[in-house]
């Protein structure tokens, strides 16, 4: 083990569909004290980037630090050697539990190297009302939400505590209690990834952090309603787009909350002063900035720009509350986590650790960050793609300030620059100035050598897998299929 930092143990926490603007160390607007904590007390990065619009282009970045696409042409990390599986190797416990998002299970290669590993997919249950609540997800929000005074009432009579929801809908709490039975069963050294659900769509958080985040002036009636509205397809007016953003507010506070009962179990369990704990979006999501809910394939920072914190223990003595500003990607996430336990990086990821710039010194690289999409006849086209020819792939390539977006096949670009217009809605590519021209042709030069490496992997393995076609969408067990059709996915 690394002495010198003392870092026994690492925790890694990724929330779906989390903006960077959805936290209060980005935004002091929101309301989320656990989050602030570990921001005070550790690095925020300002620029951090997902490499994809969504969870199966973000993931094999965040947990393989590789590009999607870039080994088999497909999704999923089935081919490449990944963040556990190197730590394994280094005789490291590892534990993986991920709130049953189908795109994060061992259909995708996501349990390797995991000692425990548990994607909670099966418990969407085998009856037929657990089938038709997995693939009507809206049904569970009403049900939630629905029930709420009555649980409120319930608890006045027994005072018993409405904090928690009426039934487990984001699998936040099956994930919370294995990861801190993993926390309380397994000695150091010792590396946790939880992934939690609540605030993808449809956000169904306990009521009591809907009047939280609402000062007590949203009431359930307006909850349903905004649901019922985007359930049926009706138009989404201002003040439904309200009622969701504040639902979406709510799921995160829910989220904040829970990483706090985590980090009382490492306290609770000895481990605070060797811990390190590390923060992830895997993506955004959209509230109609570019004219759509949820996250559509994009590549605007509603969708690409993440929150990013990395937290050391006490221990680590050079650690002092930093802001940076350099641009990153998921992708160091992986060798950061492997240099926290002075393990070798895989020579294969992309990344580089982002140690340097936590403990001070300037982060070794400031390359633009890539990110993909694959987008249909129109935006909205389902199925979400599997495989690099399910649609046209879009690159976008960003630093600090500049945004620079391709339509591979159409050939149609896009520039923004954020410092101005941050939620890009001024495209500056059609009559650019010299500078603008400068910017345009290095970060076309990136876009275009990344496009030749993923198309010159589906070449290689002509669409294929050493798995047998292992991520053949026909392959996919049926409790997978399941989850994915909740989330919006077919």
């Amino acid at each position: 083990m690394n002495t010198d930092t003392s870092v026994s143990n690492v925790v890694l926490i990724t929330a779906d569909s989390l903006r960077a603007d959805a936290i209060g160390p980005y935004n002091d607007d929101q309301q989320t004290p656990v989050l602030d904590e570990i921001a005070a007390r550790g690095t925020t990065f300002e620029h951090a980037f997902a490499t994809g619009n969504w969870t199966p282009f973000s993931f094999p970045s965040l947990l393989a630090s590789r590009p999607v696409f870039a080994d088999t042409g497909e999704i999923g990390v089935g081919a490449v050697p990944t963040l556990a599986q190197t730590l394994a190797d280094a005789d490291i416990a590892t534990g993986g539990f991920n709130a049953a998002n189908g795109f994060l299970t061992e259909h995708w290669g996501y349990d390797a190297g995991f000692d425990t590993f548990d994607s909670f997919v099966a418990s969407v249950g085998s009856s037929i009302y657990s089938r038709y609540l997995a693939t009507h997800p809206t049904i569970e929000a009403w049900l939630q939400l629905a029930g709420a005074p009555f649980r409120r009432l319930r608890s006045g009579f027994t005072s018993g505590s409405h904090d928690r929801p009426f039934f487990d809908a984001s699998r936040l709490f099956d994930v919370e209690r294995a990861a801190q039975s993993f926390i309380t069963e397994t000695e150091s050294p010792f590396f946790v990834w939880i992934h939690y659900m609540d605030t993808h769509t449809p956000y169904v958080p306990a009521p009591r952090y809907i009047r939280e985040v609402s000062n007590g002036l949203v009431g359930t009636h307006r909850m349903l309603f905004a649901h019922t509205r985007t359930g049926l397809g009706r138009e989404v007016g201002n003040r439904t787009l309200r009622d969701l953003r504040t639902l979406y507010q709510a799921a995160v506070r829910q989220i904040d909350a829970s990483i706090g009962r985590v980090r009382e179990t490492i306290d609770t369990t000895n481990h605070a002063n060797k811990t390190a704990f590390i923060i992830a979006g895997d993506h955004g999501e959209e509230f109609q900035e570019h004219g759509h809910l949820a996250h559509y394939p994009k590549l605007y920072d509603e969708l690409i720009q993440v929150p990013l914190l990395i937290e050391l223990p006490d221990s680590f003595s050079t650690q002092q509350p930093r802001r940076v500003r350099e641009q990153v990607g998921l992708d160091d996430i992986p060798p950061t986590i492997a240099s926290l336990f002075d393990v070798g990086p895989s020579s294969s990821w992309t990344g580089s650790s982002l140690l340097p710039a936590i403990t001070g010194d300037r982060h070794s690289t400031s390359d633009p960050v890539v990110s993909v999409a694959v987008r249909g006849e129109t935006v909205t086209t389902q199925p979400i793609p599997r495989r690099i020819e399910d649609g046209e792939l879009l690159v976008s390539v960003r630093d600090q300030t500049w945004t620079y977006i391709k339509h591979v096949d159409s050939e149609q670009i896009e520039l923004y620059y954020r410092p101005a217009d941050p939620t890009q809605q001024t495209d500056l590519s059609v009559d650019p100035t010299a500078r603008q021209r400068r910017v345009i042709d290095r970060f076309a030069t990136i876009a275009a050598e990344h496009v030749v490496k993923l198309r010159q992997a589906t070449t290689d393995t002509d669409g294929t897998t050493e798995d047998n076609n292992h991520n053949d969408t026909a392959a996919t067990n049926n409790a997978v299929e399941a989850r994915l059709s909740a989330l919006g996915y077919k």
